[in-house]
């Protein structure tokens, strides 16, 4: 709430290079209805990537991973849990198709990050509920002691923290005139300064983000996924957090490095966007050659599955057909059959097209 005081980002002094940051995304935003007119195909494609890469990334910022071959099961298809790593992604899973499906009629408030949390902290004893005690923000460095960061709000000013962050977030929105992307980055920061929960603030924060940028019209985060933006970003991150949230209790912080970079991520994402969506709309034949660079990459053995993944939008009964095609031409190997095959790239021993 401390960036929102007083009408603090009403009266931010926005500098060249942050305005360019909001031109790029509004011109990105702009072309969006343009790309989302690609086939069902793509666009199930894309959706389907960049929710197995949220899913994904958002736990492992945490810390939580799972085997590779059951992340796309847990995510796209109907695998069951089998342990608390696995129920976390299966629960931030959850949070995803709930703002993708219902983003327009959820509200910013208290019980909304209440009920996020309990739904990404499923199977935790404190899932939707306020921290019980003040927590602290730990960093670790090899060959240093641990230090304190960052002391977030203390546990018992939490309730009334968030509910304060909450009602300013929607005046500077209806009242002030705020930019969306100012308000929404002003948000973001203050919630995580707050971290009002013991444990799943992080991925929480990145859920609202989501939410709020829906909420406005930018619905990049359907196609690429702003959390892997994140996770490729994380020394950055961690860096412009602790800038930012420097003097944020006494409200004499500095928002721009923080707000420079979310922004940055979003313009990322639109740039990403158009890219990918224009890669899927190419000829065959260059699909072909996405498909051949991805093979050459593969370090050691592969499966179809991360053939797929590095290629959007290309069927994999299709990337099936052409590695078929490798293999009668001696430039591919295969071992076992199915899902689970295993394919090693050998070398070129001729040209291939489809």
């Amino acid at each position: 709430m401390m960036s929102f005081r007083s009408g603090r980002l009403q009266s931010l002094v926005i500098p060249t290079g942050t305005v360019w940051l909001i031109n790029d995304i509004a011109e990105g935003k702009g072309r969006q209805d343009l790309y989302t007119r690609q086939s069902l195909q793509v666009l199930k494609a894309l959706r389907e990537m960049a929710l197995v890469e949220s899913v994904e990334s958002s736990n492992r910022i945490e810390g939580v991973t799972v085997e590779r071959d059951r992340l796309r099961p847990l995510v796209i298809g109907r695998a069951r849990p089998r342990d608390r790593s696995e129920e976390e992604i299966q629960g931030y899973r959850n949070a995803l198709n709930r703002i993708h499906k219902n983003h327009s009629d959820l509200v910013i408030s208290p019980n909304l990050f209440l009920d996020l949390h309990h739904t990404v902290q499923e199977g935790a004893g404190d899932a939707g509920k306020w921290k019980r005690l003040d927590n602290e923000i730990i960093e670790f460095r090899q060959g240093e002691a641990p230090r304190i960061r960052f002391r977030p709000t203390p546990a018992k000013e939490t309730r009334r923290a968030v509910e304060e962050l909450c009602r300013l977030y929607r005046h500077a929105l209806d009242q002030q005139n705020v930019p969306p992307l100012l308000a929404i980055g002003g948000l973001i920061l203050d919630f995580l300064c707050i971290h009002p929960f013991r444990d799943g603030n992080g991925r929480v924060s990145r859920l609202l983000t989501l939410l709020a940028l829906y909420q406005h019209g930018y619905e990049v985060g359907r196609y690429i996924s702003l959390e892997r933006l994140v996770e490729e970003s994380k020394e950055d991150y961690y860096e412009v957090l602790q800038r930012s949230s420097d003097g944020w209790h006494e409200g004499r912080h500095d928002l721009l490095p923080w707000l420079n970079y979310f922004l940055a991520v979003i313009r990322r994402a639109y740039r990403l966007f158009e890219e990918r969506a224009g890669q899927m709309g190419s000829p065959k034949g260059a699909k072909a050659e996405r498909v051949m660079a991805a093979v050459r990459e593969q370090a050691g053995e592969f499966r179809l599955v991360e053939i797929e993944q590095a290629c959007p939008g290309v069927g994999r009964e299709w990337i099936r057909t052409l590695l078929s095609d490798l293999k009668a031409k001696g430039e591919v190997s295969c071992r076992g059959k199915g899902p689970a095959a295993r394919w090693r790239y050998l070398g070129n021993k001729g040209t291939t097209s489809k």
